[in-house]
């Protein structure tokens, strides 16, 4: 990596974790400044501007997270087993999150509904990937024999993805694992009745 190349990192890893911990209205350019000790040109450097790097932040951030939710779905060998180990994985994300402040697929698109398109959109990106993985598991699943045919695998998308931020959410709102956790093992116990065969 070259210093110019280094630089670019370490901004991006300060900037993911600023707008994630305060969201995008709430962390100026001078909080970047102050937090990366560059001067305005040198974080114009390597950014056209606040939302350029903003969005590139949120993909380093969805990178980071995603890195370590694959992982832990790559540790299974069934398509039982990493469906499981994606739902498993959200009961550590609260005590030990790769970028703190919560899930950024999450705060960014509370953040951006309506205001910052360019973030939105990014956030609904990120979920799809997200989406199309469990479903790629589920379909898996279906055809080597260890999930129901009936299975909708869509629709099992959005009730675990859902589920998950929810209890992410929660988990922050209280400061309190429980809620994560309670979905963590709701969702187990749903695989169990209505997905398995």
């Amino acid at each position: 990596m070259t210093k110019g190349e280094q630089t670019r990192e370490m901004i991006l890893e300060v900037a993911a974790q600023a707008f994630n911990r305060h969201g995008f209205s709430g962390t100026s350019l001078s909080d970047i400044m102050q937090l990366t000790g560059l001067e305005k040109g040198g974080i114009y450097n390597h950014f056209e501007s606040k939302e350029d790097l903003a969005v590139q932040a949120f993909d380093f951030a969805f990178e980071r997270v995603s890195e370590a939710l694959v992982s832990a779905v790559r540790q299974a060998k069934t398509a039982e087993g990493q469906l499981r180990g994606m739902i498993n994985y959200f009961a550590e994300y609260f005590v030990s999150p790769p970028v703190p402040g919560g899930c950024p697929v999450l705060n960014t698109a509370v953040e951006s509904d309506d205001a910052y398109p360019a973030l939105r959109n990014r956030a609904r990106a990120a979920m799809d990937r997200w989406q199309q993985l469990v479903v790629h598991l589920v379909e898996k699943g279906k055809a080597k024999g260890e999930f129901r045919p009936s299975v909708d695998a869509s629709a099992l998308a959005s009730l675990v993805l859902a589920s998950l931020e929810g209890g992410i959410m929660m988990s922050k709102l209280y400061n309190d694992p429980i809620h994560t956790n309670t979905v963590v093992a709701l969702l187990n116990a749903y695989v169990d009745d209505h997905v398995k065969v």
